[in-house]
């Protein structure tokens, strides 16, 4: 299941707390970024055990430039980056957003 998150608070806390997460910065305008949600939305409900959150870029975007900043991984959106350890092991950007490559990248850890 999806969870939106929207503040610096709440992705330091999921960095604390979750071992292993993915985190899908999501463009609200974007007919790119949403099929890049469908497909996050479609790998969330077929991996249940894995936790998977999304911020909206308009509406959070001192998150997306933090996360960006401190984790020197260049601002895309749509972005989907997979955290293990409080660290970013897996990102992709755009197109490369699918179900088949969002599982392929757990399966790596």
């Amino acid at each position: 299941m999806l969870k939106k998150i929207e503040s610096v608070e709440q992705f330091e806390e999921l960095l604390t707390k979750e071992d292993t997460f993915y985190l899908l910065k999501h463009s609200l305008t974007c007919p790119i970024s949403h099929a890049a949600y469908q497909e996050y939305e479609k790998f969330s409900k077929e991996h249940q055990e894995l936790p998977t959150y999304y911020l909206a870029v308009q509406d959070s975007k001192p998150l997306s430039n933090e996360i960006a900043e401190n984790f020197q991984i260049k601002h895309e959106s749509p972005q989907a980056i997979l955290f293990t350890k409080g660290q970013p092991s897996w990102n992709a950007s755009h197109w490369k957003i699918t179900n088949k490559s969002l599982t392929a990248a757990v399966g790596e850890i």
